[in-house]
């Protein structure tokens, strides 16, 4: 069985990484894995391959950034070249960014079934353009893996077919079981000059929150306030627009803000457990820092990880200054949080996703 896997972004390698290891393990399946190279940095998803000792891309179509019609546009006429010429029996997508889409549409056109890990999830606010991804590549799949139960419910109510809808639990969560013993060998901590629980995290990468400089400007704002050791492992779009802003010298100026070069998997797993909360407009570190038991602070409206609030574990704040320092405040005075939070049931799995979904590939054929 001829499946190919199409990645582009550091979050779907990482989902990705457990089950290529599993599909390694299955003699019948032959795996075709494909880059985009949506990041215009590809050094930016190498190093994940280099973490998780993956093979080399069959094909790397070096797209690189540009504007989502663009990126998608191109991804889409490379794609099918790529498709055409090594003929899969399936085509596997995994997430909600440009690539999921483009690998879903292409395949839909020619013909090859599509499945899609992550599907279901919905933040329910079209102007996200992963919310745009995730529906339009859940309408183009026949076998859709569910991460959640919730996942599944949300896909029941938009009409799929209950025998397409399958729920192993999210490779994400595999994932981070995988490589927490490998993260805790990395000394990140000792590198930044922190102390465990005396520091939070902090990223920051979607357009709505980084292109807009009003918006970043009250975002920086807020975490600056707060006067709380915070390390920003800065995103080279991000750095750029801090830069253009103007804010990039005003957090010089601020000791306590660390300004940090992107880092790698493991070293992301260690800053998140050890941190005292994470603020985030990532989907994906939500759920990480929900499974390491740090309290979240979103800069977003919505998520589409809603199993991950409630209980301090995740606070939807966007970009309100006060909301932001309120939430902190909330998380600095609640004592033994970590304690409580380990005590919230996971809704992701029991970590053993990636072979479930390989089991139900091989159905499939």
């Amino acid at each position: 069985m001829r499946l190919m896997l199409v990645v582009g972004a550091r979050p779907q390698i990482i989902k990705s990484a457990p089950i290529i290891r599993e599909a390694k393990n299955h003699d019948e399946i032959e795996l075709q894995l494909v880059h985009t190279g949506q990041h215009y940095d590809f050094e930016m998803s190498k190093i994940f391959f280099d973490e998780m000792t993956l093979p080399e891309p069959l094909v790397n179509l070096s797209v690189g950034s540009g504007t989502h019609a663009w990126q998608t546009g191109n991804m889409m006429i490379k794609l099918e070249k790529t498709m055409t010429e090594h003929r899969p029996d399936l085509v596997m997508v995994p997430g909600d960014t440009n690539s999921t889409l483009a690998g879903a549409l292409v395949a839909a056109k020619l013909h090859v079934p599509v499945a899609h890990v992550e599907a279901g999830a919905r933040s329910y606010d079209m102007r996200m353009p992963e919310e745009v991804n995730r529906r339009l590549t859940d309408h183009s799949s026949s076998l859709l893996f569910a991460p959640t139960k919730n996942c599944a419910r949300n896909l029941a109510s938009e009409g799929f077919a209950s025998k397409a809808v399958k729920v192993p639990g999210d490779p994400m969560y595999d994932s981070l079981l995988q490589h927490i013993a490998a993260a805790s060998r990395i000394d990140i901590l000792k590198k930044l000059g922190l102390k465990s629980e005396k520091y939070a995290a902090l990223t920051l990468h979607r357009p709505e929150n980084v292109d807009d400089s009003r918006t970043l400007g009250r975002i920086m704002k807020a975490i600056i306030s707060l006067k709380l050791t915070t390390v920003f492992p800065a995103h080279p779009r991000t750095r750029q627009h801090l830069e253009a802003t103007g804010l990039l010298a005003r957090i010089r100026e601020n000791a306590h803000i660390k300004l940090a070069d992107p880092l790698g998997y493991h070293e992301m797993l260690q800053l998140t457990k050890h941190s005292n909360m994470v603020f985030t407009d990532s989907g994906g570190l939500q759920k990480e820092a929900f499974w390491l038991h740090t309290p979240c602070v979103t800069l977003r409206e919505r998520t589409e990880w809603i199993e991950t609030t409630g209980s301090h574990a995740n606070i939807l704040v966007g970009s309100n200054p006060g909301k932001i320092s309120r939430a902190a405040a909330r998380i600095m005075e609640t004592p033994e949080i970590k304690t409580k939070l380990k005590k919230i049931k996971n809704p992701f799995g029991d970590g053993h996703a990636s072979q479930r979904i390989i089991s139900e590939i091989l159905k499939s054929r």
